[in-house]
């Protein structure tokens, strides 16, 4: 085997996606033949790699599922989470998800132990859809609904967290929302499609036009739906649907903006 970068090692075998797997190198989670590892670092398979103490192997099976996640659950590998939803699932394979859906929000959320895979899902700069239910606290408006779609300021709290600054969330930079389908399904309802993945983007959005999000349901990912899944189940993604997330996929980036442009 050659030498491959331990965050994609890591990715490849299962553990995480190589974001992830580089936090638990600077953690000092992960052991290298008895070694500290550190970040960029490269290894090959006859290397002794422990993460919190336990081997890791070779390269996974690839797993992809499709989970209802129930209000409560927290979209987290952290241990220190007791309803991390890791634990929630109890999967025989090592899986983790594909970006988050917050503890007070219900619905679609995909696992999987396929790093490049996380990455090609959720860069912003794929701009691919993610359709949820919302109802709010007070009856829909024609300047709520147009607002809501032509776009609105909210904290870009995930700047902050990518930025490793002592920066907080009241200091984050505002940012527009891009344009976004919104459909009324009843007095209270309405059908949103996003293409990009900001901290708590909906009730954000909400807040600012004076509305509180009641009730928040992920129904879609891509071409993947929750259809008539029952909340806490999962399933695998396979066959005719798992064809064509990849084909949705083919043409999509794992790199950042940033490292595609070189700017």
């Amino acid at each position: 085997m050659e030498p491959v970068r331990l965050n994609k090692f890591l990715s490849e075998a299962g553990i995480c996606s190589r974001r992830q797997a580089d936090v638990m190198i600077g953690d000092g989670r992960v052991l290298v033949d008895g070694e500290p590892a550190h970040t960029g670092m490269k290894v090959t398979s006859d290397m002794e790699i422990l993460v919190d103490g336990e081997p890791v192997g070779k390269k996974a099976r690839p797993v992809l599922l499709a989970v209802n996640k129930p209000r409560g659950i927290v979209c987290t590998t952290a241990e220190k989470e007791k309803d991390n939803i890791v634990n929630f699932l109890n999967y025989p394979e090592r899986v983790y998800p594909v970006g988050r859906l917050d503890k007070d929000s219900e619905g679609l959320i995909l696992m999987t132990n396929q790093g490049d895979l996380v990455n090609r899902i959720l860069r912003g700069s794929n701009q691919h859809e993610k359709e949820y239910i919302v109802r709010v606290n007070k009856p829909l408006t024609q300047p709520f609904l147009r607002a809501m779609r032509e776009g609105v300021p909210i904290p870009d709290t995930n700047r902050v967290r990518r930025s490793g600054s002592i920066m907080t969330e009241e200091d984050a930079p505002t940012v527009m929302t891009r344009p976004c389908q919104v459909d009324p399904l009843g007095k209270m309802v309405f059908r949103i499609v996003l293409t990009q993945g900001l901290n708590r983007q909906i009730r954000r959005m909400c807040e600012y036009l004076d509305y509180r999000v009641t009730d928040l349901k992920r129904v879609r990912v891509l071409n993947v739906r929750l259809g008539s899944l029952e909340t806490g189940k999962y399933r695998e993604i396979a066959g005719e649907e798992y064809e064509k997330l990849m084909k949705v996929l083919g043409n999509s980036s794992n790199l950042s903006y940033r490292q595609r442009t070189g700017e």
